[in-house]
């Protein structure tokens, strides 16, 4: 096997999610700060998801036709991030939107392309994935917790100069990552629909849709909630750090847990456990230590969760629909999913509370474990026909 060119893949995981670190707990406190409502907030912290229902289609249907998959990644790099400087001229919600509309649509482009391309460059040993993914993880907690620290020193306007340095760091890394070949799937004569129509990928995709939905409240009202409940700034990035370091454990473990579990258990179990900490975070806010048990709960709603699934996704796809499979999962799951639990957060939070918004999430993710219980069974992702 050609050597995994590890710390070049690595580096890029770490700044994309430590963009992610600095973006996702924060700038919905920068967006409190500019003086938009919750609705407000809900639709402009949703444009990335909706991005994803339809970019990452475009870059996957490109990548697959020409073959530049890296290519790609690098030139729309350079246009998000020449998009995202827009946020320094103005902070209304009609410059806003447009702002993050078009640098969301440009970096959707970057991960599924660079997953496809560090599954390739494993080959046989998808195990390894964690191992790589994991930096992504520390890159997490670095951003989110030194970003905590700053804010309570400094005003949240300095948030935009940190997220732009962070996204300056992972297209830097879309430059030096080297392309993999492309190996042949047992399933490559297999128009798109046929996979696409398989009942067990209908459920993934719907499932992991949920799941993505449930997350919605988290990623958009997290901090708010546990600011407006007097905890500070530090510790709010000191919560989020929790669950990305249990993440950490689990991405260590998976070649473990991949040996010892099917990936189907592995999946249907995160979907019952981030059911519990949603209502654990919802009705728990006033407790430290249930904050901190929820969170802890991070490493399965979203480490054993996004490993188990990208797994199922590249035995499904594989060979020459990798691109398009890793797109559409990705829009149908985490762009049309992340969408309406983003904007569905939004109203809820005004219409019937913060506890019951959390509570609608992890009825989410209920509803989406018991219908890969139902139609995901262990070894589906092998049965190819």
């Amino acid at each position: 096997m050609p050597a995994i060119p590890y710390w070049r893949l690595a580096g890029f995981y770490f700044f994309y999610f430590a963009y992610l670190g600095a973006f996702a707990p924060y700038f919905s406190l920068y967006l409190e700060g500019a003086g938009l409502d919750a609705v407000q907030i809900g639709v402009l912290m949703s444009l990335p998801q909706v991005a994803r229902i339809v970019a990452p289609n475009v870059w996957g249907w490109l990548s697959d036709r020409t073959g530049e998959r890296l290519a790609i990644a690098r030139w729309t790099g350079v246009a998000g991030t020449v998009a995202f400087a827009g946020v320094f001229a103005g902070r209304g919600f009609e410059w806003l939107f447009v702002v993050l509309l078009t640098m969301s649509f440009f970096w959707s482009a970057a991960l599924p392309l660079v997953d496809v391309t560090t599954l390739n460059h494993l080959r046989d040993a998808i195990a390894r994935y964690g191992r790589i993914r994991l930096w992504g993880s520390i890159g997490f907690i670095g951003g989110v917790v030194i970003v905590g620290a700053v804010l309570d020193r400094v005003a949240i306007t300095a948030l935009l100069p940190i997220v732009f340095v962070t996204m300056l760091g992972m297209l830097v890394f879309t430059w030096v990552v080297p392309d993999a070949e492309v190996r042949p799937a047992a399933h490559d004569h297999l128009p798109m629909r046929a996979i696409l129509a398989r009942p067990a990928v209908v459920a993934l995709i719907v499932a992991c849709a949920l799941m993505a939905m449930a997350h919605g409240a988290y990623y958009t009202f997290y901090s708010i909630y546990l600011v407006d409940h007097g905890y500070s700034k530090a510790a709010v990035g000191w919560l989020w750090a929790v669950g990305v370091i249990c993440e950490i454990g689990v991405f260590i473990l998976m070649p473990r847990l991949f040996r010892a579990f099917s990936l189907e258990g592995l999946l249907i179990t995160s979907f019952a456990l981030a059911t519990l900490r949603f209502v654990l975070i919802g009705w728990g806010v006033e407790s430290l230590v249930v904050l901190v048990f929820a969170q802890t709960l991070h490493a399965a709603s979203f480490g054993a969760f996004h490993a188990s699934a990208m797994a199922l996704v590249q035995r499904f796809f594989g060979g020459r629909h990798q691109a398009r499979g890793q797109a559409i999962y990705g829009s149908l799951s985490f762009g049309l999913g992340g969408t309406l639990g983003a904007l569905g957060a939004g109203v809820a939070w005004e219409v019937i509370g913060p506890a019951w918004t959390f509570t609608a999430s992890s009825a989410a993710a209920a509803v989406g474990g018991i219908l890969l219980a139902v139609w995901l069974r262990p070894g589906a992702a092998r049965r190819v026909p």
